[in-house]
């Protein structure tokens, strides 16, 4: 038996590592071109979603008549409530400013490097949820209750700091959209993904986020608790519709339908015209 040579053994280890380079690069550029695809559908959406402001507070009458009718708790009085306590207002606007996008974020990063098939999954809950979330916006523009001053409720992140909003019509956000709760919805996502790639106990206490998001986006008085319901069904339909391969499906599907315009009235393959 003969010994490899250095060159030899060493062009056989060094194969792998540059395979897996040309393969993370891959995977790499391969999502951010898809995040960044749909973050410009999703901003052009909104922007287009923009500019009717008077339905929106409109809308938001609406909603608060309709919480009123279903018995559910005034925004108002909780954030009173919550006002009562000391610098409580002041983390909750912490938590609304600088936790929602690097959390969010954070999870993908773990999810693509450690658990890539859950990676995938969380991707597909994200778009559908955002992509039905547009929807809404375009169908319901909806006043925030910061900005529908006869509810009763303050803008506290104006009162108190660490507000990510400039005046209405400016800046590249969306005021008017407010329907459904992305911040709840993505948070519910978070929370799901990190339950399903982990074992341990301990992987519930991710349920803080959604918990700790949902009493932030009321108590700062960014979205009414009905936005926050109607994101949370669609993060549970999102995770639905993300567990079907859809594509996957639509490989099956496309080769044999091909295979059956191929084949012969006969059941036999079906013969070139010119003889091949």
């Amino acid at each position: 038996m003969t010994s490899a040579t250095p060159q030899e053994t060493g062009s056989v280890a060094e194969f792998p590592p540059r395979a897996a380079v040309r393969d993370w690069t891959f995977r790499l550029s391969r999502e951010a071109s898809i995040l960044l695809v749909c973050w410009v559908i999703y901003m052009g959406g909104r922007f287009v979603a923009g500019g009717r402001d008077e339905l929106a507070y409109q809308n938001a009458r609406r909603v608060w008549f309709w919480e009123r009718t279903f018995g559910l708790p005034d925004e108002a009085t909780l954030q009173s409530a919550a006002m009562k306590v000391p610098h409580l207002v002041e983390v909750a606007n912490t938590y609304y400013a600088t936790v929602h996008f690097p959390l969010t974020i954070a999870t993908l990063v773990w999810l693509f490097v450690r658990h890539p098939r859950q990676y995938s999954q969380t991707r597909r809950s994200l778009l559908w949820l955002t992509g039905a979330a547009l929807a809404v916006h375009l169908a319901f523009p909806l006043a925030p209750p910061r900005l529908a001053v006869w509810d009763g409720m303050t803008d506290t992140a104006v009162r108190y700091g660490m507000s990510v909003y400039g005046p209405v019509g400016t800046g590249i956000a969306n005021q008017f959209a407010a329907m459904p709760s992305l911040h709840f919805g993505w948070s519910v996502l978070v929370a799901v993904a990190v339950v399903s790639s982990l074992r341990s106990r301990l992987r519930w206490l991710i349920l803080v986020h959604p918990g700790a998001t949902l009493i932030v986006v009321v108590v700062t008085a960014n979205h009414y608790l009905l936005d926050c319901m109607v994101a949370g069904a669609i993060a549970v339909l999102a995770v639905r519709l993300a567990a079907v391969d859809i594509l996957g499906a639509l490989r099956r599907v496309v080769p044999a339908a091909v295979r059956d315009d191929r084949a012969s009235p006969d059941g036999g393959p079906r013969r070139h015209p010119f003889g091949r």
